[in-house]
């Protein structure tokens, strides 16, 4: 069971193989009829490179998030907390709530020195794309604001996305260490595939907290 900001890398094993299993997690869809999701760029493993040129906001006390708006994909959704499962795997928001996401209470909340994970879901055979499907279209310089339970907002702007294969999920890159505010969002994407009712990568928004 991970603890602090430091995740096992089996907890992400859920992330790195959403979809794979059953009705899926992060794709909740046996099929897809609708389009498919915004696609990234392929990243690189040193991805946060791309935030060196922002100054990061001074990092704030822990709060629960309790709303995330992103106004350049229009979403505004609603946080809940998720956690790990026994065998160490990343949880993921209810799958009858694709237009939730969620926050890994196990790690920092957003605004806190570190990195705060937020995970959704990229779309749903019964409703279709979900609170995170358009998440492959944000760039450099787009804001994220995330409604705190302290009453604060924190907003942070986007450093770069980036599509990983899921073997090659940037483990490091998303749950380590630091002392700078940063936020990362984490969905499937890249190509489906059907016998598997699989993305075969997952997308990562990299963010710093704004001043």
């Amino acid at each position: 069971m991970p603890t602090g900001d430091r995740v096992p890398r089996t907890a992400v094993a859920l992330i790195a193989l959403a979809g794979a299993a059953g009705g899926g997690l992060l794709a909740l869809g046996a099929t897809r009829t609708h389009p498919p999701p915004p696609r990234a760029a392929p990243g690189t493993g040193n991805d946060p490179a791309w935030g060196s040129g922002t100054v990061p906001g001074t990092p704030l006390p822990h709060a629960a998030p309790v709303r995330i708006t992103i106004l350049a994909i229009d979403v505004r959704a609603d946080l809940v907390p998720v956690g790990a499962s026994t065998a160490g795997e990343l949880e993921v928001p209810p799958s009858d709530r694709p237009t939730v996401a969620g926050w890994y209470r196990l790690g920092v909340s957003p605004g806190e020195a570190g990195n705060a994970v937020v995970v959704g879901h990229v779309d749903s055979r019964e409703t279709g794309p979900a609170v995170f499907f358009a998440l492959g279209r944000l760039r450099p310089g787009d804001r994220i604001q995330v409604t705190r339970s302290d009453a604060r907002t924190a907003t942070f702007t986007v450093d770069g996305v980036g599509s990983y294969p899921k073997a090659r999920f940037p483990t490091d890159l998303v749950y380590g260490a630091g002392t700078v505010p940063r936020l990362r969002l984490i969905t499937c994407g890249g190509q489906f595939d059907a016998p598997t009712r699989s993305y075969l990568d997952n997308v990562v928004v990299f963010a710093t907290l704004l001043p």
